[in-house]
Formats: C-alpha cells, sequence, structure tokens
C-alpha cells in the first residue's frame, strides 16, 4: 500500500502541478475563457490513461505460469526503467517547468484551441502511462498474496485524491509547499522502491529461466521476519522485502541502491536559462 501511495502522489502531484501552471497563465494573460480546454485535454488523458492500466491489469491475469513470469517481469524492469528516468528528469528540469509550459502555452495560443488541449493532454497522459506501470509493478512486485494488490490500489487512491486536494491548493494559493524539497524527498523514496521493483522483476525472469545463474538462496528469513504477516508485510508492501532472496535479487537491489543513489544525491549544475542559451548562440 505504502509504495502505490508514494508512486500516485508523486505522479499525481507533478500532473496537478502542470494543470495548475496553464490555469493560472492563461488567467494572467486574461485568457481564462480557454481553461476549458484544458480540462477536456485534462479528462481526456485521464481516461485513457485508467484504460491503460485496466488493459495492463487485464493482460497480466491472462497469463499463467511461465508467461506470467516472463510478463511480470518485463513490465516490471519497464516501469522501473520508466521511473528512474523520471526521477533524475525531475531533479535536472525541474526548476525550469514553469518557464517551459508557458512558452508552449503561449505557441498553443497562436495555433488555436485544439492545440491547448493537446498541451495538457500529453503532459498530463505522460504522467497517466506511468503511473498506470508503476502500479502494476507495484502491485505485483510489492503485494502479500492475493489480497495485497488490492491494498496496493487503495494506496494508489489515497495517493492520486491527496495530490487532487494539494494541487487545488496549490493553484488557489491555499497553501504553500517548497516543491524543490518534496521532488527531492519522494526521489529519495521511490530509489528504494525501484531497487525493490528491479530484485523483483529480476526474480520473475529467474523463475522463468531467463537469467539462470546465482539462483541460490542469499539467505533466508522466513522463520523470524516472514513477508506475508507482520513488520515483514509492511515492509514488503513499502519496498518490496523478501524474506528469501535469491543472490542474484540481492546483488541487483543492492547495484541498483549504490549505482542509482550515488547520482541522484550528487551535485548539480543548473541548467543553463533559454536567455543564456541564445544569447551564446548568437555570439
Amino acid at each position: 500500500m505504502g509504495a502505490a501511495f508514494v508512486i500516485a502522489l508523486r505522479e499525481g502531484i507533478e500532473a496537478a502541478l502542470i494543470v495548475s501552471i496553464i490555469l493560472a497563465y492563461l488567467q494572467q494573460l486574461g485568457r481564462a475563457d480557454r481553461s476549458h480546454l484544458v480540462w477536456w485535454g485534462t479528462g481526456l488523458a485521464v481516461a485513457l490513461s485508467t484504460i491503460l492500466g485496466t488493459i495492463i491489469f487485464s493482460v497480466g491475469a491472462e497469463f499463467e505460469g511461465t508467461a506470467e513470469q516472463v510478463f511480470e517481469g518485463l513490465v516490471t524492469l519497464t516501469a522501473v526503467g520508466v521511473l528512474t528516468w523520471m526521477i533524475f528528469w525531475m531533479r535536472r528540469q525541474g526548476a525550469r517547468i514553469k518557464s517551459e509550459l508557458q512558452e508552449k502555452v503561449d505557441t498553443a495560443l497562436v495555433a488555436g484551441g485544439v492545440a491547448l488541449a493537446a498541451l495538457a493532454f500529453f503532459a498530463v497522459l505522460r504522467e497517466g502511462v506511468e503511473t498506470a506501470l508503476f502500479l502494476f509493478a507495484a502491485a505485483e512486485g510489492t503485494a502479500v498474496e492475493g489480497g495485497g494488490v488490492g491494498a496496493q490500489l487503495v494506496g494508489a487512491a489515497l495517493g492520486l485524491v491527496l495530490a487532487v486536494v494539494l494541487g487545488a491548493l496549490l493553484y488557489r494559493g491555499g497553501i504553500r509547499m517548497n516543491l524543490r524539497t518534496f521532488f527531492k524527498v519522494t526521489g529519495v523514496i521511490l530509489i528504494v522502491v525501484a531497487a525493490g521493483l528491479f530484485a523483483y522483476s529480476v526474480h520473475e525472469l529467474q523463475e522463468a529461466g531467463w537469467l539462470p545463474f546465482l539462483e541460490s538462496r542469499a539467505f533466508d528469513l522466513s522463520a523470524t521476519l516472514p513477508d506475508d504477516e507482520g513488520i515483514g508485510a509492511v515492509l514488503r508492501g513499502l519496498v518490496g522485502y523478501n524474506a528469501d532472496p535469491g543472490v542474484l535479487e540481492v546483488v541487483a537491489w543492492a547495484a541498483y541502491l549504490v549505482v542509482v543513489g550515488t547520482l541522484y544525491l550528487r551535485p548539480t549544475q543548473p541548467l543553463p536559462s533559454r536567455r543564456v542559451v541564445m544569447d551564446a548562440a548568437n555570439r
């Protein structure tokens, strides 16, 4: 439940932030009459994302045995790749989201109403598709038996509801939120979640016979800290804890955490502004 909550909250805040920036800028320009186009694009993106998520879960339920393990392993691995890219993209580009969106709104207003709706549609759809992938991976990789999937979906619903509420309050100025700190902290949490999902994808592909090496058990804590009850179940729901992982799973988990965590926490140079880039190009 915890992993899905954090994922949905993070993605929901990003989508809400995008919509809020577009709506606020339209109001600033005196073009609030075009706001309904933003809502049309947003609504269509949410609907399409929901359909895509339903398809992913439905297709996954159709597979059995080795085919199921391959499907879940590959989808989870894809989700980890997209999640990793998203974390670093937001870390690098987050400070420029507002200015870039405002530039795109200016262009869309000149091009016409369809362009403005398309801007909101594709921006929100990207977050929706990412969310669908992440939730499937989290539901399969951190669920405890069959009932765990439902718990993860409940966590996702709670995260999305909270994201909508926070987005509305941010837009109306009801609260102030340090988004840089929010994205940095949730980024660290998501790296830990992604490490567990990466280990799970390795486990599934290994079970399917795709990775036939380092298959022996690294350790077995099933008797003292089982992953299907108590604290172990909580840890599995949060970070994908496995009580009896294989050696390759542990190596994959540790390697992802160390490499991605180190790269994420290293200091970054701020991106040059658009004006600086243009001035440099004209010299």
